[in-house]
């Protein structure tokens, strides 16, 4: 047998982290175990649905490096199909048309609150003769639904889960006006697609027990299904914004990887051992759904932060540049030097070790990227006043006479400096610091100073010298 997974968001709002870690789980399993992996739009709320969420979805699912099988399948535009077969059931006898008035039915639920039950609908057409049907009455479909037994769901994760049938109503199938309802849809697209096993939260648990009775209607054969807990916040509640319950171009907006993003989402329920770092190929390997938990994951995102470090560390210089640079540019516009992309793919392996999101990185980069003369902060402006300053105008004429320029040579002339002026080594460092960057925390002084070269070096040196260079300073 072939594997085959789906995910299937509804096109409402843009791809939830916690959607995302339901896609990442199905495209694992099925690419694992040799599969195929299937993305459907679940958009019949026609008058929720838009195709600005449609394309986020897209967006975010490649931005994961989560391909699909095929192409991609609109829910809505098989409506017709999955009217044709509810109609079927009616002419089979498994499901019947329901004429009851929008008052009978709300009057049934306020009988079921009065007697403190749960309101389900009562079965009153399902063996009555429709030409007892009230003719301004539109009719819906209904499934009829089995009245004795139990249903069971043989769930891969969380065991065999029952219900009794008598606690579950005769189901609509189709709308008034015709349109058929997400659980008529999505059991008729699942069988149409092959999927041989439905991935998903487990907010859908109670819908598996209608589905399955849908299957034994229609005699197809019923897939696997498996019920992931959903993600908590940590502090152990339903995950919202506050946690960090956003869309995934958020978390691409934050400063995040993809492969971190993924890395995280793969732990929360899931795990192998103790590992931390799993990267995609260790996560096809090992992983299996059954090995998913039965507790709810908590989103934590200080974890996902050290995640994200490691990852940055572990990326190529010439990757974090071109994600780096489009924030350089939009943040500084022209005073972004000519010589900002080469002086910061030069000098990145000092700075991605300080990084925790791209933004981050960018940000401890900017001193590279800019033209002069750069601002000066605060702490930086202290460190240049005073003694700090002068040492930095006695120090000057020593670094222009260096015929060679590189962090070994720098340090040796700033450190003969410092001892013949009986200075410790953090005394014209720091002020150093402050000339070239404009911050008091930078990457090792000597490595900035090699990269930024010994002309631009220099300048940034008069300018501080001359005052040129201040926190007003573009």
């Amino acid at each position: 047998m072939t594997v085959i997974t789906r995910f299937a968001p509804s096109p409402t709002g843009f791809l939830h982290i916690g959607g995302a870690r339901t896609a990442l789980f199905n495209w694992l399993y099925a690419r694992r175990l040799g599969g195929k992996f299937h993305l459907r739009i679940e958009d019949t709320d026609r008058a929720r649905s838009n195709q600005d969420a449609v394309d986020a979805i897209i967006k975010g699912m490649k931005w994961l490096g989560l391909d699909w099988d095929g192409d991609i399948v609109s829910q809505f535009e098989g409506a017709n199909h999955h009217a044709e077969v509810a109609n079927q059931l009616v002419e089979q006898g498994k499901a019947y048309h329901c004429f009851c008035s929008p008052e009978e039915l709300e009057e049934m639920r306020e009988t079921a609150r009065k007697e403190g039950r749960t309101a389900l609908y009562d079965g009153r057409w399902r063996d009555r003769d429709p030409s007892e049907a009230p003719k301004d009455i539109r009719p819906v479909v209904r499934l009829k639904t089995p009245v004795d037994g139990d249903t069971v769901v043989a769930d891969m994760i969380q065991g065999d889960v029952r219900v009794k049938n008598s606690e579950i109503d005769d189901f609509v199938l189709l709308r008034a006006d015709g349109t058929p309802t997400y659980m008529l849809a999505v059991v008729v697209d699942d069988h149409d697609m092959g999927v041989t096993h439905v991935i998903r939260g487990d907010d859908h648990l109670t819908n598996t027990f209608r589905q399955i009775q849908l299957y034994d209607a229609f005699g197809w054969d019923i897939p696997a299904f498996a019920h992931m807990p959903l993600m908590h916040g940590a502090d152990g509640k339903k995950l919202s914004k506050r946690h960090g319950a956003l869309g995934v171009e958020a978390y691409e907006e934050m400063g995040f990887l993809p492969e971190a993003i993924c890395n995280y989402l793969l732990r929360l329920g899931w795990s192998h051992g103790d590992d931390e770092i799993i990267s995609r190929e260790q996560a096809l390997e090992w992983f299996d759904i059954k090995d998913v938990g039965r507790s709810a994951a908590r989103f934590d995102a200080d974890k996902l932060l050290h995640l994200n470090a490691h990852y940055i560390r572990e990326a190529s210089d010439r990757r974090l540049v071109d994600l780096a640079m489009p924030l350089l540019k939009d943040r500084l516009g022209d005073a972004l030097s000519d010589q900002a992309e080469t002086r910061l793919l030069s000098g990145m392996d000092g700075l991605k070790g300080r990084a925790r999101t791209i933004v981050e990185l960018a940000e401890s980069g900017e001193f590279y990227t800019r033209n002069r003369p750069i601002p000066i902060n605060d702490k930086a402006a202290k460190l240049l006043d005073g003694e700090g300053g002068k040492h930095i105008a006695s120090l000057a004429p020593h670094l222009e006479a260096l015929n060679e320029w590189t962090d070994q040579t720098i340090d040796a002339a700033v450190r003969e400096y410092a001892e013949k002026s009986d200075l410790k080594l953090g005394n014209i460092a720091q002020p150093l610091r402050a000339a070239l960057t404009g911050s008091n925390v930078s990457p090792g002084i000597f490595e900035v100073m090699a990269t930024l070269g010994k002309e631009e070096s220099l300048g940034r040196l008069s300018d501080a010298i001359s005052g040129r260079a201040s926190p007003s300073a573009n």
